[in-house]
């Protein structure tokens, strides 16, 4: 496992050289936002130990098991610690995978695993997991949560975007690392969160596949705007088609 330090407060964990998630420094302790593939239970309890505080806070940003593969394992080793996401989430993991009625029906993709582990604190949009706030981030899945970083701005946006294989909002296609846009439900549900998160005007870019980019706004914007041309493309393909 690689780890990684960007800015004060963020570490980056990295394993297989392409599954990211973090550990974000409070006064009391650290938050683990995503727990990776199942069996990383233990670099991670490492990763705490190296940087010198306890993990306090596990979060995820949704439900795929790239995300939330070693979330029992860590519950298991942390009984005491916090563990907070979203209904939504916490309903995947238990395998109800039905879409809302007010949502796009499209096909759900990715890695949808069952885990046992049940919040202890619901997470909605706006609320506050530590210094972080919950920004609702669907589109790469129906359940995706993002967290903003208010102290410095930095935005931990899940797959909304991935920077592996070049900068893209999730769902379209980057053929040097494909996997986000083929687990990625609905691209322009997927583009309006990107639209959204681009509207926060983070000062740094930290995704779930790929580099952290500091000072992202104008990758950012090249990103979604490739995503509104293939989504227009799409729509008159349909009404030509």
């Amino acid at each position: 496992m690689k780890i990684t330090q960007h800015g004060n407060n963020l570490w980056k964990l990295t394993r297989f050289f392409v599954v990211n998630y973090y550990l974000v420094r409070e006064d009391d302790g650290l938050t683990l936002i995503d727990s990776g593939l199942s069996g990383g239970a233990g670099g991670i309890l490492k990763a705490a130990a190296a940087i010198g505080q306890p993990i306090t806070r596990i979060t995820l940003t949704h439900a795929h098991g790239d995300h939330a593969g070693s979330l029992d394992e860590l519950r298991a080793l942390l009984p005491e610690t916090v563990v907070a996401f979203s209904a939504r989430t916490a309903a995947f993991l238990q395998g109800d995978l039905s879409l809302l009625p007010d949502e796009p029906q499209a096909q759900l993709r990715g890695s949808f695993i069952n885990r046992q582990t049940q919040p202890t604190r619901v997470l909605q949009p706006d609320n506050y997991l530590g210094s972080l706030r919950v920004v609702a981030a669907p589109g790469h899945a129906p359940d995706q949560i993002a967290f903003f970083d208010e102290r410095d701005g930095t935005l931990i946006a899940g797959d909304a975007f991935q920077t592996q294989g070049g900068i893209a909002v999730s769902g379209i296609m980057r053929w040097r690392f494909p996997l986000p846009a083929m687990a990625t439900w609905h691209l322009p549900t997927a583009l309006e969160t990107a639209r959204a998160l681009r509207r926060l005007n983070p000062a740094r870019l930290v995704v779930g596949h790929g580099g952290v980019l500091d000072a992202p706004q104008a990758q950012m914007d090249q990103a979604i705007a490739t995503a509104a041309t293939e989504v227009e493309q799409s729509v008159q393909a349909m009404a030509y088609g």
